[in-house]
Parts: C-alpha cells; structure tokens; sequence
C-alpha cells in the first residue's frame, strides 16, 4: 500500500461496501487497494477507447441507415 499517496473519502451503497470488504478479505488485500485497482482498469479501458477514436478519426462517416442497409445487402442482418 505505499505506492498509494493520496487519500480521499468515497461513499459506498452498503451493499456494495459489504461486497468490498468480502472480497479484500478473499484477495487477502484492502479495499482501497481493490478500489484503486478498479479506476486503474476503468482508466485505461478510457485511453484505449481514446486512442481507438483518434486511430480511427479520419474514417468516411457512415450513417446508422446506411450501416442497416449495407449489412442487410450482405446478409448480415
């Protein structure tokens, strides 16, 4: 936990804190530590889907009707 530096408060439904505390006590770790390793992955889930949008920005536009039709053409809807 020394890699940790910043505190903060964080206000959990009951339920799911019951499940947090549960599950660092199955992982052998704290719950802040599980709460960090969940914003770690939401994140990076966030940058990838960024990079993938800016990868992907000078695509030709395609319009939700024209996606239908053109997947209904190939038999694929």
């Amino acid at each position: 936990m020394d890699r940790l530096s910043k505190r903060t408060t964080v206000y959990f439904d009951p339920e799911i804190h019951r499940a947090l505390k549960r599950q660092a006590v199955l992982a052998n770790t704290s719950v802040s530590e599980l709460v960090d390793e969940a914003i770690r992955l939401v994140l990076a889930d966030d940058e990838l889907d960024l990079a993938t949008v800016s990868v992907r920005s000078d695509e030709p536009f395609i319009s939700y009707e024209m996606l239908i039709n053109d997947l209904k053409k190939h038999g694929k809807f």
